[in-house]
């Protein structure tokens, strides 16, 4: 049992999670401007997880005839045979239906938005097939999260989490650019969608840099919208950096650094931004 268990955290990447979790932490607390209620907190974190393990499930389900031509994934569980793929459908509709459910156990609003996730995330793999900006599909997957708490704990969509919503969408698009630059030729060779298919490896690493650009400048105004102090701006500076520094490991040139920028540097830069945001809310914004 334990070995199945641990299967399927492989197939659906559960620990990429800490992606998403720390921004909807970190939105929890600007939000609340202090400590969120913890029934909240509770059925928002499982919100998270039900939703990523969703369309994590539906994208390898859907995604298996592809995956089983790529060479960079012919290893992986889903492609292997140790997942079957109506259990990789299954995973999906289970955790589809249970993300429904924490959302009914927030508010109504919430509970009548999450059909909308979850076409959402059956659009990014079908995107695949006829749009090069699927990134931007993502993208908004993401955009959706502080909105989503905002409304979960206020009944109502702040300004301030629009502008976070904005920043997390282009980071999560600009990250997704980079990570698909390892399948250029195999896109495009089979007709799969993507910028980097669509521009060339230049032209795309130019395209996440502004989007993750845009990313700095949304969080700064998100700051400011929400009233944050010192504390927070020093964070997005720290978060600034890292940005920075995840672009300097990919070179059009040489691009076997990008497992290391989108696994490792990725993390740091979600957490870095949710302990910036807690101390900055216990420190009184200072």
């Amino acid at each position: 049992m334990l070995n199945k268990i641990e299967t399927y955290f492989e197939l659906v990447k559960f620990s990429h999670t800490i992606f998403a979790l720390p921004f909807a932490l970190a939105s929890l607390f600007m939000v609340e401007k202090g400590i969120p209620p913890l029934d909240k907190t509770f059925w928002i974190v499982l919100a998270i997880v039900f939703a990523r393990t969703a369309g994590m499930a539906f994208n390898r389900y859907i995604d298996l005839p592809i995956d089983r031509l790529n060479p960079r994934s012919k290893k992986w569980v889903s492609v292997s045979g140790k997942v079957k793929p109506w259990e990789i459908l299954l995973l999906g509709v289970v955790s589809s239906v249970a993300f429904i459910y924490t959302t009914y156990n927030l508010n109504l609003s919430a509970f009548y938005l999450s059909p909308v996730v979850i076409l959402l995330l059956l659009l990014y793999p079908i995107g695949k097939r006829f749009t090069n900006y699927v990134h931007l599909i993502l993208g908004l997957v993401y955009f959706f999260i502080p909105l989503a708490v905002s409304i979960a704990l206020k009944g109502e969509i702040y300004l301030s989490m629009v502008s976070l919503g904005l920043a997390m969408a282009f980071w999560v698009s600009g990250f997704d650019i980079l990570y698909a630059l390892q399948d250029l030729e195999f896109d495009r060779r089979f007709n799969v969608h993507s910028l980097p298919a669509k521009l060339g490896v230049e032209k795309s690493i130019k395209v996440a840099r502004l989007f993750h650009t845009v990313t700095f400048i949304f969080t700064v105004v998100s700051g400011f919208l929400s009233n944050m102090g010192v504390t927070y701006y020093i964070g997005v500076t720290v978060l600034a950096i890292f940005l920075i520094y995840e672009h300097s490991l990919i070179k059009e040139s040489d691009l076997s650094k990008i497992n290391k920028a989108f696994f490792t540097v990725n993390g740091f830069i979600s957490i870095i931004f949710f302990v910036f945001v807690i101390l900055d809310v216990f420190l009184g914004g200072t």
